[in-house]
């Protein structure tokens, strides 16, 4: 546990983070936890190989203890950890980095961890049935090994890279066989037979705007998810309500990556109801 006295530097690197409620999670759940915590914006637009590493090496040398990563870097970060998770290794993807002593950085997948608290909350034991999930990079990848992990009966994977989604078939069906997993061309075929249906595309999000997955798609659905948190209430999730889904809103998945995130980066367990209480306020 840290002393109070000692400021705990943490930031995120990604790309239209402006809005990200990042930093009032981890500020508050520092005071919570008698700590005090500054936690900063690195926004990061620019795609051409070293500009990551760079940002990173930033913050390590403005004195982070260490970062969140966000869309579109969380595949790209694990090759710049020396430490990564079992987790990470499955998944190869990333989105929180710890600077050890020595400067050693250590990668994690909170996203994983955080979606299967965030499911049990919601709905208990239930197990997902038939999962169709638009969108197989970094969170699309935590989303499906979690489902995997939570019992699905079946995952189908769409991106609108199909490489993308073939891959993640591979890597899953690989990690979890008894899970059938396919890739598929469509939205349409995608949601076909499926009890849930997911959004980890950016598609939704306050600087774009838009849905994945069209509305005619979620009549039936038993429930859905959605990445999304900014705004809390997307295009998809309005459509999923009027069509009677039970709806997971991304905000619980950011809520619960932040307080296993927070854990990784501060030695500290923050008390839930506390925390989101202070955020309500």
């Amino acid at each position: 546990m840290r002393r109070a006295m000692d400021e705990i530097r943490l930031a995120l690197i990604g790309t239209g983070i402006d809005r990200s409620r990042a930093p009032r999670l981890h500020e508050a759940a520092g005071r919570l936890c008698g700590l005090r915590v500054r936690y900063a914006l690195r926004p990061l637009d620019d795609a051409s190989p070293g500009a990551l590493e760079a940002a990173i090496a930033r913050c390590v040398e403005d004195g982070c203890t260490g970062i969140n990563i966000t869309h579109p870097f969380k595949e790209r970060a694990v090759a710049l950890v020396d430490r990564p998770s079992p987790e990470v290794q499955r998944l190869a993807s990333l989105n929180t980095v710890r600077f050890a002593a020595g400067g050693a950085r250590e990668g994690f997948n909170t996203d994983h961890s955080g979606f299967m608290a965030a499911y049990r909350r919601a709905f208990g034991d239930e197990s997902p049935g038939t999962v169709g999930i638009a969108g197989a990079g970094g969170a699309g990848r935590a989303v499906a090994f979690a489902l995997a992990a939570l019992g699905a009966r079946r995952v189908r994977l769409y991106d609108r890279e199909p490489a993308r989604a073939e891959a993640l078939s591979v890597a899953l069906g690989a990690a979890a066989p008894g899970t059938p997993v396919d890739a598929c061309a469509c939205p349409e075929a995608v949601a076909e037979g499926a009890d849930g249906l997911v959004n980890c595309t950016p598609l939704g999000m306050h600087h774009v705007p838009g849905s994945a997955l069209p509305p005619a798609l979620l009549a039936g659905r038993r429930w859905v998810f959605d990445a999304v948190y900014t705004p809390p209430e997307t295009e998809f999730v309005r459509a999923a309500r009027a069509a009677g889904a039970r709806v997971l809103g991304g905000y619980e998945l950011f809520l619960y990556q932040g307080i296993h995130a927070f854990r990784i980066f501060c030695g500290a367990d923050v008390d839930e109801a506390a925390l989101r209480r202070a955020l309500e306020g």
